[in-house]
């Protein structure tokens, strides 16, 4: 787990969501607003692969000018080429976007994205909710209250930290699997809890730009 966030999500196109009253997304992230961001992100791929100033102009909708978190995946061919996130708001979400698609670019696990590779690269953004805490105590109660598909999960147990996006259900739709695979990514073993974890979760709102890509 990177220090702000990586996941490796596999969803796209405003997908997720959660029940009226619970987890609200930030206020205001409408599809328009959503796709809006996922064509930043693209541009900020674009001007550093073609080595060209970024247009960081803020944008005209209030809600992206609002703090927020989002995570930037990067997919070649079905296949990850990047994917780094914010799990807290802690800049406009514009920015955030912007910041994540970069930083993606030169995902520490993978090797850089290359101005080749532009045509084909699928560039999505998550729009994260707020993350509350899950109060259990035991793995049993955290498989039962769990929703399928709805939460994004992060888990905290002394300097390890680990998280999934909501995304993340469609090759894992199982809780016992989806769990296990959280606990394993953090380095735990995956029949309990680690000693003294504290779980939260959240809900994301997924948007792909479908911008067509001309070679650099």
């Amino acid at each position: 787990m990177l220090a702000d966030g990586s996941a490796r999500p596999d969803g796209v196109a405003a997908a997720g969501g959660a029940a009226a009253g619970e987890l609200a997304h930030v206020d205001g992230v409408v599809h328009v607003d959503g796709l809006a961001l996922a064509a930043r992100a693209a541009r900020a791929v674009w001007a550093k692969l073609a080595d060209r100033p970024l247009d960081g102009r803020p944008p005209t909708a209030a809600a992206l000018r609002r703090l927020g978190a989002s995570f930037v995946t990067l997919e070649r061919a079905g296949a990850l080429r990047g994917c780094i996130g914010s799990l807290e708001a802690a800049r406009p979400l514009y920015r955030d976007v912007e910041r994540n698609a970069i930083k993606a670019m030169t995902d520490p696990r993978l090797a850089p994205v290359t101005v080749d590779e532009w045509p084909d690269l699928r560039v999505s953004v998550s729009v994260l909710s707020a993350s509350v805490p899950v109060p259990v105590t035991s793995l049993e109660d955290l498989l039962a209250c769990l929703r399928p598909h709805v939460d994004g999960l992060t888990l905290v147990a002394g300097p390890r930290r680990s998280t999934f996006l909501p995304a993340v259900w469609r090759k894992l739709p199982e809780p016992a699997a989806f769990v296990a695979a959280l606990l394993r990514k953090g380095g735990w073993p995956i029949g309990r809890l680690p000693p003294g974890a504290s779980v939260r979760r959240y809900t994301a709102t997924e948007f792909t730009d479908a911008s067509g890509r001309e070679p650099l």
